[in-house]
């Protein structure tokens, strides 16, 4: 059986209707693709709790979680993702490349541009569709 996963997913749209777009690094699982940053759940946290502390560490800013946005379930491989996108309000700071090889603010219509990983597929095919 695989192994299920809770992970959180950032859309944080700037002043300029832009959303941020972080490229795995090639250290990391999927690397090279591009995806919304976040994390995994960890227990005792619920999923505001979890993108607020993982955008804290991964990106070295302060989002406040605003919305739902969309779940999506994706079998890879050798693990299930639960992919619960959330947008997020930038409170402070500018958001640093850390663990990722290079963050981007792309419009919505370019979003497809990107090579996505395969679970932020669809909530990218949601932006791109969404009257703002």
């Amino acid at each position: 059986m695989k192994k299920e996963l809770s992970v959180v997913a950032a859309i944080i749209e700037n002043h300029d209707n832009e959303i941020l777009c972080a490229l795995r690094s090639p250290s990391m699982s999927i690397p090279n693709h591009w995806e919304f940053p976040g994390g995994k759940v960890e227990e005792g946290e619920n999923n505001f709790e979890a993108i607020e502390r993982e955008i804290a560490e991964e990106l070295n800013c302060v989002v406040e979680a605003r919305d739902f946005f969309f779940t999506n379930r994706h079998e890879y491989e050798s693990f299930i993702i639960n992919l619960i996108s959330i947008k997020c309000r930038l409170v402070s700071g500018n958001p640093t490349a850390n663990e990722h090889s290079k963050l981007i603010w792309l419009k919505r219509e370019n979003l497809n541009s990107l090579k996505w990983a395969p679970a932020d597929i669809p909530i990218v095919d949601l932006l791109t569709n969404e009257e703002v």
